[in-house]
């Protein structure tokens, strides 16, 4: 004979209050354990979707990113030779050599600086990158000192409208134009023709060669070639991989800052758990020695008095999630450690987050209601009913 679920909720909405306080806590627990995790996966997504499967970077060996790489001339041409390289429908291979330097611009509004990405491109980045799409305005032209900005850029960056001048590299800039390049990371850079801005910035290498290949199998032979050729000092990455490498070390900063929080907060909604059921079962005596005696066994008792607490926590984890799930609908920024450069991205909600909190929830239940539960199910049945 087993007692049923719903004596156990039925119990939760006597003690409306207790149970209210209680749930509350544990959601706020679960709202910051979730998001934290949607931060963390938000940035990750943001750098993962930077990248295309197809594509492939070249950069400088032993860096780590755009902004420590060189390629000379020499070294970029023998790249742009490669028989895995895709031919556009214009003729030309899909290889754009580009150019990386970060500088500092003032916000909008509180004029507080920060740094931003530049990015110089030729006419083959677009069509390497089929997410970024001009929004506003034209793109700029082969020669000039114009650019184009990112949309997070635009609206964040005092200079970076429309219209607007930049001044950097001991030149001033027009912004021509405004791109979206979806919940990537490109969404945070302004692009300009690389010949321009490697003469602004004296930068007679390139900091990186992008390429689109006609088999993505055939990536291993070609990044064997590359790297082993004695003319290079190259190494060969896929794009999407180049990209969450990026993300790695921020990522694993985000989840272990959020666990210690999380941990913390817990061991405080746990502890409140664990009172809330123990005044439950000095308050219940009478009725657990009654259960006894009409035949229940100790460990029904056991299991109900944890129900109680675990349907507690659900009730919470579900609050929370709720709370946390209105946070995708911010954007925040940070700075890159990898890059040194702000990186706006949103907070992402998945499935994965969404059964580890809720498994986390359950957990904290568990471990709130467990000692109660025990001491209710080990009250001697005299004693229970004895007791007034």
């Amino acid at each position: 004979m087993r007692i049923p679920l719903s004596y156990s909720f039925r119990n939760l909405l006597t003690r409306r209050l207790t149970t209210t306080l209680t749930a509350s806590g544990m959601a706020l627990v679960v709202f910051v354990f979730a998001t934290i995790l949607m931060l963390a996966e938000g940035l990750r997504k943001t750098l993962v979707d930077t990248g295309s499967y197809d594509n492939v970077i070249i950069i400088r060996r032993a860096s780590t990113t755009e902004v420590q790489s060189g390629i000379d001339r020499y070294q970029a041409s023998i790249v742009e030779t490669q028989p895995e390289i895709t031919i556009g429908q214009n003729g030309r291979r899909l290889a754009a050599k580009e150019l990386m330097v970060i500088i500092n611009l003032p916000k909008r509004g509180s004029e507080k600086p920060s740094n931003v990405t530049i990015r110089g491109i030729n006419e083959q980045s677009l069509l390497l990158r089929p997410q970024v799409k001009l929004i506003e305005g034209r793109m700029p032209k082969t020669g000039s000192y114009e650019v184009i900005a990112g949309e997070n850029i635009t609206r964040r960056f005092r200079g970076c409208g429309i219209g607007e001048k930049l001044h950097f590299g001991m030149r001033d800039w027009t912004v021509v134009g405004a791109f979206c390049a979806g919940s990537t990371g490109f969404n945070s850079e302004i692009w300009g023709d690389v010949d321009q801005l490697m003469q602004a910035f004296r930068r007679p290498v390139y900091s990186s060669v992008t390429f689109k290949l006609r088999d993505a199998s055939d990536f291993e032979a070609l990044k064997e070639r590359i790297e082993s050729d004695p003319r290079l000092t190259l190494e060969a990455r896929r794009e999407i991989q180049y990209y969450a490498d990026q993300s790695e070390m921020m990522t694993k900063f985000l989840r272990i800052l959020g666990m210690s929080l999380t941990i913390i907060f817990s061991i405080g909604a746990m502890i409140g758990a664990t009172i809330t059921m123990y005044a439950a079962v000095a308050n219940r005596t009478s009725e657990i020695g009654t259960l006894r005696a009409l035949g229940f066994q100790r460990r029904n008792i056991l299991f109900a008095f944890l129900a109680e607490s675990m349907l507690m926590s659900i009730i919470g984890g579900f609050i929370g999630l709720f709370f946390a799930s209105f946070m995708q609908l911010f954007t925040i920024s940070t700075v890159n450690w990898q890059t040194f450069s702000e990186l706006a991205f949103s907070f992402t909600l998945t499935g994965g987050i969404v059964y580890q909190s809720l498994l986390f929830s359950i957990i904290m239940g568990f471990l709130g209601g467990v000692f109660p539960a025990f001491r209710a199910s080990k009250m001697n049945i005299v004693d229970a009913l004895s007791t007034r």
